[in-house]
């Protein structure tokens, strides 16, 4: 005879263990849930989910340098008179969303981001996350100013790692229980209401079951899973490098589809890809290295495939709006690889975290023929077209300067600075930042795709973060969703810095509410409860 499964209660449960669910957990211990639990399927050594990887970026609205300053910890009154800094309003917000999306957003989903994206940076301050200018990622020192650029200023301290660091020493200060080695597996609801009453898990090899009154689904995307991958990204996913956890594989997004008729919504087909190191581990990001295997150098210089030729605009757009698209362009290159090139002016602009020696394998040169050489050495296979390519690049920069030489570069703006002119019109242009690249010595750099998450996940109802069921259209009482389990927010593309701040805006919302459904509050919407009545 079987030995009955082993029975934990408790008030609220959340599935994964990064930003949004740490979110959603001190929120709900916030709100008043007594008895809050938390499971992570990775084992300790790797908590933080893709959270852990990231620069630790937040988008958010704000009224300039004076709203900022009491949430950051790195500028005194002496730098404080250096930064131009301009608000970023609640239509710039949703402009950059609307315009990097192609206008694909949800828009509910969208204005509840942007409207509650202050409250939330503020909330988290008030949590203990340590905040900071982002001088080294966000800011050109530009004529002895920091200007900052793209609508992104805030970071968190140490990166991914310090907001880690900051979300459990605030969930261990509200009594949230944390379990590592906890996998969900089933989540099952009321035959009768619809409403749901415990969760299944495997507690490092054994058979779990958790009673609570409200659960939460934090557990990310499926971009850990190759099979997923090609599955739904398309071919050649399944070879694209992992920049994060391992464990973000799909399985939750795959349950809550199975066992509750959750709705899928968002683009199933994309994701967020970078430049990413070819020489990184192929199928998790590095602990130690972290977000420093992204190359983001690119707008500095020109990116070059193995057969020679350019394919991208470096110059389209400010970084921020460009960086998360373009490794799906070099997956989509042969042999899925790409060349950073850049000469002796770009290289004192990129940044040290991304390109430090200890970090990176640099390829040098005295002249482009010698770098093309030795670029073939690391899998270049046209040598000739890649000299061809820098000099057809440089004579339509030269040609642009004839015509409009009062530009000046500035690589905190759209400078302009191109390589279309009335004599030269390249096939791929570079719109802006489009310095010749002729004054040894030349770097270059080998890089892949690297991806970071998947931008299809579960319907949610913007005001709980309620999970919609496809079968009544209602949300499922008891069930909610946050961060990269959520779709609907991100198309093709997002504007840098906007998922950190979906996980904290639906984390804190499905705590909030989580807790309501706990104490019954009666503030609980409608929407939540429709199906307690039934």
């Amino acid at each position: 005879m079987s030995s009955p499964t082993p029975l934990i209660t408790c008030d609220v449960v959340v599935v994964g263990g990064g930003n949004a669910g740490f979110s959603a957990a001190i929120s709900a211990a916030q709100s008043g849930a007594g008895r809050v639990l938390l499971i992570e399927k990775c084992p300790e050594d790797w908590a933080g989910g893709n959270t852990f990887f990231t620069a630790g970026a937040m988008r958010t609205v704000h009224l300039g340098l004076k709203d900022l300053l009491p949430l950051v910890n790195n500028v005194d009154a002496a730098t404080a008179t250096l930064v131009d800094l301009d608000p970023y309003s609640r239509e710039d917000f949703l402009s950059d969303m609307a315009r990097i999306t192609h206008g694909r957003y949800d828009p509910e989903l969208g204005r509840t981001l942007v409207e509650e994206s202050n409250d939330a940076v503020k909330w988290l301050a008030k949590n203990g996350v340590r905040f900071q200018l982002s001088f080294n990622r966000q800011a050109y020192k530009v004529d002895g100013r920091f200007k900052f650029w793209g609508g992104l200023c805030l970071k968190t301290e140490g990166g991914g790692r310090g907001l880690i660091q900051d979300h459990h020493n605030a969930a261990r200060r509200h009594g949230v229980t944390v379990l590592y080695q906890t996998a969900a597996e089933k989540i099952n609801l009321d035959s009768g209401t619809g409403a749901f009453t415990s969760l299944l898990a495997d507690r490092k090899g054994s058979k779990i079951k958790i009673d609570a009154k409200a659960l939460i689904l934090t557990a990310g995307g499926f971009e850990s899973n190759p099979r997923m991958r090609a599955q739904y990204l398309g071919p050649g996913w399944d070879l694209a490098y992992v920049r994060g956890t391992p464990y973000n594989t799909g399985e939750c997004l795959e349950m809550a589809v199975r066992d509750i008729s959750a709705k899928q919504a968002g683009q199933w087909s994309g994701c967020h890809s970078v430049a990413w190191d070819a020489n990184s581990p192929p199928n998790s990001g590095d602990r130690e290295i972290s977000n420093e295997f992204t190359k983001s150098g690119y707008p500095l210089g020109v990116t070059i495939n193995n057969q020679g030729n350019r394919f991208f605009d470096e110059g389209g757009d400010i970084r921020n709006y460009t960086y998360a698209k373009f490794g799906r362009a070099i997956l989509a290159q042969p042999q899925s690889v790409a060349f950073q090139v850049w000469d002796s002016r770009g290289i004192p602009w990129l940044r040290e975290e991304e390109y430090r020696d200890e970090i990176v394998e640099k390829i040098r040169a005295n002249s482009i023929e010698e770098l093309a050489q030795k670029c073939a050495a690391k899998g270049l296979e046209s040598p000739a077209r890649f000299v061809e390519t820098v000099k057809n690049y440089n004579q339509a920069v030269y040609n642009h300067r004839k015509e409009k030489g009062s530009l000046k570069w500035d690589p905190a703006i759209k400078d302009g600075l191109s390589t279309q002119s009335s004599q030269t019109s390249l096939e791929v242009p570079k719109s802006n930042w489009a310095l010749p690249i002729d004054q040894g010595p030349y770097m270059a750099i080998k890089v892949g795709c690297g991806v970071t998450f998947t931008f299809g996940g579960l319907a949610i109802d913007n005001k709980t973060s309620g999970v919609i069921s496809n079968i009544t259209g209602n949300v499922v009482p008891g069930v909610f969703c946050a961060g990269e389990m959520v779709g609907g927010l991100f198309y093709e593309n997002y504007p840098g810095g906007s998922g950190l701040t979906s996980g904290v805006v639906f984390g804190r919302k499905a705590g909030i509410m989580a807790a309501a459904m706990v104490k019954n509050d009666s503030s609980i919407p409608d929407s939540v409860k429709i199906w307690s009545r039934l």
